[in-house]
């Protein structure tokens, strides 16, 4: 059974602002990266932009990581908000110059490198922040998230659920897309980063990439939906809440229709480990291996060429 956690709420806002700078941030470096590439052909207006979405989101980080009391709280937030919003802006008009976007043009697919980027700046910044999250509550990490009790179990529960599942959601994801074919007449369309994946033809960019999204990415998003998340609000008296909301918004975070609903019966079962074991490794584990397996499936039924 699933302890309740201490976590305060205004740490808990403060982490997830945090995290929300680092991804604007993230695909501000990656267009920088995509105009450093270009070089000579690089639009000149791009840099001073990116300086000013810098500077500004960096003030937006700035005020979220102060300590707020009932003094400071609203000032704080009402200047954070104002840099991040200004910054997102920025960040946008940035991005547009960087990939022009021709009506009726499909939608570029992110290069190795900008995925990484994307990766780190959001599951990388994430672990970071949690770091800091968990100092501001005297915590380790081992006490934050029952990673003592019967870890042994926890993981070998979590594996046996990830292979379980594998098949209930790739049945899910079918039904998605044949809704979305016939009763919707929308064309399902992969992930961005799924694109990415098939597209990485040596396998230098396939380790590079496969790695973090098989090691990283699950770790992050358990600690952040699962590990603090979902125990804040059902702690706030929310349970339901916690258990459908957090689950819709990992789901939605993925931002993809076909396999939003196989992603959010993964959610609620990473939820019910969670309970059931009290120990965060039970979904971290599920979600490591789900996530492998799907890596090894994605290049072994019809991947890219071997380089």
């Amino acid at each position: 059974m699933l302890s309740a956690k201490p976590w305060k709420s205004d740490a808990v806002i403060r982490l997830f602002v945090s995290v929300l700078i680092c991804i604007i941030a993230g695909s501000l470096a990656a267009a920088l990266a995509h105009e450093l590439q270009v070089g000579a052909k690089a639009s000149l207006r791009f840099y001073p932009v990116s300086v000013a979405a810098f500077v500004l989101l960096g003030g937006a980080l700035v005020m979220s990581r102060g300590v707020w009391t009932l003094d400071n709280a609203v000032k704080r937030m009402a200047i954070c908000l104002a840099c991040l919003y200004a910054g997102l802006l920025l960040v946008a008009w940035a991005v547009q110059i960087a990939w022009p976007q021709v009506a009726g043009a499909p939608t570029p697919v992110q290069t190795p490198s900008q995925m990484l980027i994307s990766l780190l700046s959001f599951q990388g910044a994430t672990l970071i922040w949690v770091a800091l999250f968990l100092r501001e509550h005297q915590l380790g990490w081992a006490d934050a998230f029952g990673f003592r009790g019967h870890w042994l179990r926890a993981i070998l529960v979590g594996a046996v659920v990830a292979c379980v599942f594998l098949r209930v959601g790739l049945h899910l994801q079918n039904a998605s897309q044949e809704l979305m074919k016939h009763l919707l007449h929308l064309n399902p369309e992969e992930q961005l980063p799924v694109q990415t994946l098939r597209g990485a033809v040596s396998w230098g960019d396939r380790l590079m990439l496969g790695i973090p999204t098989i090691l990283l990415a699950p770790v992050a998003e358990e600690l952040l939906f699962r590990g603090i998340l979902y125990p804040w609000i059902k702690r706030a008296g929310f349970p339901r809440l916690a258990l459908w909301g957090t689950s819709l918004f990992f789901a939605g975070m993925h931002l993809n229709l076909e396999v939003f609903v196989p992603l959010f019966a993964l959610a609620l079962g990473l939820v019910a480990l969670y309970e059931w074991t009290g120990n965060l490794l039970a979904p971290i584990s599920a979600h490591v291996l789900f996530n492998a397996l799907n890596f090894f499936l994605l290049y072994s039924q019809g991947g890219p060429a071997k380089g």
